[in-house]
Order: C-alpha cells, then sequence, then structure tokens
C-alpha cells in the first residue's frame, strides 16, 4: 500500500487506499510546474455494505501544472488558491463532478529517504450532495515500484 485517504463526512471516515502515485516536477518555457497524481484502490474488501464509501470504490486526486520556485520539493510546503485558476482536479470515474479547495501540499522524505506527500483541504461532499465541502487528509509515498519478472 502506497498510502491512505481520508475524508471525513459528518456520517463516517471514509478510507481509501492508495493504489498508485506519481510526482513530479517539470522544467518548462523557464518555468517549473508540480505534477502530482493520487489514485486509490478499488478494492472494497474493507468496507461495510452499508458505506457510504460503497458507492465510490475509486478516486483519483491531482495537481497539474502548479508553478513552483525550482525543481526541489523535499521540505516545501505549497498553498493551491484555486480562485484564479484551478491546478487541482478530482476524478470519480463516474458521472459526478467534485472539486478540491485549500489545498495544502508538504513533501518530506522518511527514514529509508523516500518522498512522502501529506495533502489536506476539503473537496465537494459527492457523497450526499451537501452544499458543504467536507475535509480530507491523505498520506502517501513515491517509492518506485519493483517488477519482479520471472524468467523461463
Amino acid at each position: 500500500m502506497k498510502g491512505i485517504l481520508k475524508i471525513y463526512h459528518p456520517e463516517e471516515t471514509l478510507k481509501y487506499h492508495i493504489e498508485s502515485t506519481y510526482c513530479k516536477a517539470v522544467y518548462s518555457n523557464t518555468k517549473h510546474f508540480l505534477e502530482v497524481e493520487i489514485i486509490t484502490d478499488d478494492s472494497l474488501d474493507h468496507v461495510d455494505d452499508d458505506s457510504l464509501q460503497y458507492n465510490f470504490p475509486q478516486l483519483s486526486l491531482d495537481v497539474v501544472e502548479f508553478p513552483i520556485d525550482d525543481a526541489e520539493i523535499a521540505g516545501k510546503k505549497f498553498l493551491i488558491d484555486e480562485t484564479e485558476e484551478s491546478y487541482t482536479e478530482v476524478d470519480l470515474f463516474d458521472d459526478k463532478d467534485a472539486y478540491l479547495y485549500n489545498s495544502q501540499l508538504s513533501f518530506e522524505k522518511n527514514r529509508e529517504d523516500e518522498l512522502q506527500l501529506f495533502w489536506s483541504g476539503t473537496i465537494d461532499d459527492f457523497y450526499t450532495g451537501s452544499q458543504e465541502p467536507i475535509p480530507f487528509k491523505l498520506k502517501c509515498h513515491f517509492k518506485p515500484d519493483v517488477v519482479e519478472v520471472d524468467e523461463d
């Protein structure tokens, strides 16, 4: 497991396991940009049948072309203000839409010198349709997957 996403809905805390992560500082036209993609696992083994989460088994949270000062992101915090331009996206893998607000991303290195992300903010309540965004917290790492190939 690469991490966990918790959405603090008033009725229950929804937990998603992180399946894949991607993070890169991109240099384009003399500027640096942050790109992040977090995709949750679509497994529902850990979810009760009557859970709100049962209707949304997978999510993708993204940061797209967010301007940063340089390519080094370890040890830095970024506040993403969505008032003028949209740098974050949520894909619910269905027909519903949701948006992120007040995103704060904090990057650190762990004991194994792997880059970790702590992401908090609020998300539209796509579970019940309430007009009030609900808080979320995400913690994940960007350790490369080791692909083992069996030789014949």
